[in-house]
């Protein structure tokens, strides 16, 4: 028996390209299955199998507790019944008897035999995947096996993927024999062991088919830095050149489009629109937008957003069918765009103007035309004023030394007294309110004059409430409603 199990182990090891470790683990569960068969389906039984000789040994076991916990008797044991046979034994540990070698019948080894094809069929397949991995792929090609409830199982090698239908590129009709290409987009691991996803409708696939396509980006003389998608209908990619004699669009476009020809054919004939990326957000964002041309932008990274002016007849183009390019714009980019016209622009300028005019004239005590002049220069806050280089503010055409050194005085004590009254009112804030992600002193003491302290304060309120109270946007009362109400959910 002993030489029979070591070839047997080894054959098994070899046909199935597994370790010896995982088929002799394998063989002792299957044996103590068979084992359990015999004495009682409850019994815990473990069986240790020696590698080098193949002989093995069973034993019974039984989990000391607590004697109040006692309940089951064939898996357990009480601690004070434990303790005439070992003094030393604590609860938690095991006790456990050698037992007869035994004959295990017919359906005892039918057991053993079933137990022993799944685990090796399981550690078969992790191995499969396992050296699929290991090759990097991260486009797999395979052939449609059949469809499952509209997704499609695709075959690859020795692997099979599942190809969910809501990860299918829209009006696409695949038919089982189909040869298709998709993307890797994670490994779920459930009770039936693991199982490869599959997508093409997710923007690395486009990415990565260009890779493949485009030899000078896996060369390095390339980058391709983004992707957003319209699956179906619409692409945007940003390639970016890493030598000078190399111009990026010109080589993903290929010999009479060849190349980007071969990756619209892949995934239906979507329409690809080729970027150039930039390093400023602001000329990356005028790229994004093409074919629409931009007349001015305007940045504002508190906020990550920027105000772009088009020309009325550039308007339609820019928003695209359904807002398509700007969305994949948006997407390509990172930023939130605004696109209005030069009168929309006009408006908003001067409402934005308005009340920072007001903000200057009541603070700093100073006329409307004094306040416009400090606009006009750039100046949106009191720091701004306050803290700008003396030398800065002297080329102001209008402004001397004494005026602008009573401006920056008068600055400094309006800051030094908000200052003052912000850290009164943060007196009673709790500390898990003033450590809440996105969180400010300033926002914590506008919500400290309205009695909101604590982060369960905060998490009761509405979006619309916290908005009236701070000022802040929709978007960003809701983050921090979120945030505030995670800790519920923990």
């Amino acid at each position: 028996m002993s030489r029979e199990l070591l070839l047997l182990v080894d054959a098994l090891a070899r046909e199935k390209n597994v370790g010896k470790d995982i088929v002799f683990g394998a063989l002792e569960l299957a044996l103590a299955s068979a084992t359990k068969k015999r004495i009682h389906d409850e019994a815990e039984v473990r069986v240790s199998i020696d590698r080098n000789t193949g002989a093995y040994e069973s034993f019974r076991r039984w989990l000391v507790v607590p004697d109040d916990e006692y309940v089951n008797e064939y898996l357990q044991v009480p601690l004070s019944e434990a303790r005439n046979d070992d003094s030393e034994v604590e609860s938690g540990d095991y006790l456990e008897e050698a037992l007869e070698p035994i004959d295990f019948g017919r359906i005892g080894a039918q057991a053993a035999k079933q137990v022993i094809l799944q685990k090796i069929r399981d550690a078969e397949r992790e191995q499969i995947l396992n050296d699929f991995l290991e090759r990097k792929e991260h486009v797999v090609s395979g052939t449609i096996k059949r469809m499952e409830r509209g997704s499609a199982v695709v075959e690859a090698g020795k692997i099979e993927a599942l190809l969910p239908r809501d990860q299918m590129i829209p009006k696409e009709n695949l038919r089982i024999g189909d040869r298709v290409k998709a993307y890797l987009l994670r490994i779920d691991r459930g009770a039936r062991g693991p199982q490869i996803i599959l997508s093409r409708t997710a923007p690395e696939f486009v990415s990565k088919l260009f890779e493949l396509e485009v030899p000078e980006i896996s060369d390095g003389l390339m980058e391709l830095k983004a992707c957003a998608r319209d699956p179906g209908l619409r692409a945007k990619i940003a390639v970016k050149s890493n030598d000078p004699r190399v111009d990026p669009i010109g080589t993903c476009v290929g010999l009479r489009g060849s190349r980007v020809t071969a990756v619209r054919n892949e995934i239906g004939g979507e329409n690809i629109d080729i970027v150039l990326w930039s390093a400023d957000p602001a000329q990356f964002v005028i790229g994004a937008l093409s074919p629409a041309e931009v007349s001015s932008i305007v940045v504002d990274e508190d906020k990550h957003s920027m105000d772009v002016v088009v020309d009325v007849d550039n308007l339609a183009i820019a928003i695209g069918k359904s807002g398509q390019n700007v969305r994949l714009a948006s997407e390509l980019t990172g930023w939130n765009i605004n696109l209005m016209t030069q009168e929309e622009s006009a408006k908003k300028s001067e409402a934005e103007h308005a009340v920072t005019r007001v903000m200057f004239m009541e603070k700093l005590d100073i006329d409307e035309e004094l306040a416009d002049l400090l606009i006009e220069e750039g100046f949106s806050t009191l720091e701004e004023v306050a803290y700008v280089p003396l030398a800065e503010m002297l080329e102001i055409e209008g402004l001397d030394e004494e005026i602008v050194n009573e401006l920056r005085t008068r600055a400094r004590n309006v800051l030094l007294t908000e200052a003052i009254v912000t850290e009164e009112q943060l007196e009673g804030v709790a500390e898990d309110l003033l450590g809440l992600e996105g969180m400010t002193r300033e926002l914590a003491a506008k919500f400290a004059s309205h009695s909101v302290k604590t982060r369960d304060d905060l998490a009761e309120l509405a979006v619309d409430e916290v908005t009236e109270m701070t000022g802040i946007d929709e978007e960003r009362a809701k983050d921090l409603i979120l945030k505030a109400r995670a800790h519920w959910f923990e």
